[in-house]
C-alpha cells in the first residue's frame, strides 16, 4: 500500500497528487475495469442493457471516483469519493457472483477477477486509512 500513497502528499485538509495515474489504487482499479470489459464481451447480447451495462458501470465507477475525489483536493471530499468507489466495488462483487451462478463465466475467471477486485479493495482501504490519519 505504500506504493499507492508515495505519490500522495497530505497537508492539513489539502491533498496533492502529481497525477492520479501514479496512484497504485487507480492503476489497479483501471486494470479491473479492463478485465470486466473483456469478460462481458462474451456475455449474451440479451444482457447488453442488463448485467453487461451494470457490471461495466460499477467497474468504471471505481477508478472514476478515485480521479474525481483526487481532483477535489480537499481530504474530506477525497475520502467521500473513495467510499463511493468502495460501494461500486462491492456492487461489482455481487454482479460477478451472479454471473457465476448464471454460468456466464467459469470459476477460474471468477476467481482471477475476484483477486483483482480484492486487491483494489485493500488499496482503497489503505488509502482511506492514510487520509484519515
Amino acid at each position: 500500500m505504500n506504493q499507492s500513497m508515495n505519490k500522495l502528499q497530505v497537508t492539513s485538509d489539502k491533498i496533492q497528487v502529481i497525477t492520479y495515474k501514479k496512484l497504485k489504487v487507480w492503476q489497479e482499479s483501471h486494470k479491473l475495469a479492463l478485465l470486466i470489459y473483456s469478460l462481458t464481451r462474451n456475455y449474451p447480447k440479451s444482457e447488453i442493457f442488463g448485467l453487461i451495462s451494470q457490471m461495466r458501470r460499477a467497474a468504471i465507477s471505481v477508478p472514476a471516483n478515485i480521479v474525481e475525489g483526487q481532483a477535489r483536493k480537499a481530504r474530506k471530499e477525497f475520502i467521500q469519493f473513495l467510499y463511493i468507489a468502495k460501494g461500486s466495488l462491492v456492487e461489482l462483487e455481487y454482479f460477478l457472483e451472479l454471473s457465476l451462478d448464471l454460468r456466464l463465466t467459469n470459476k477460474a475467471v471468477f476467481e482471477s477477477i475476484s483477486k483483482q477486485r480484492m486487491l483494489v479493495g485493500r488499496l482503497l482501504e489503505g488509502l482511506i486509512r492514510k487520509l484519515r490519519s
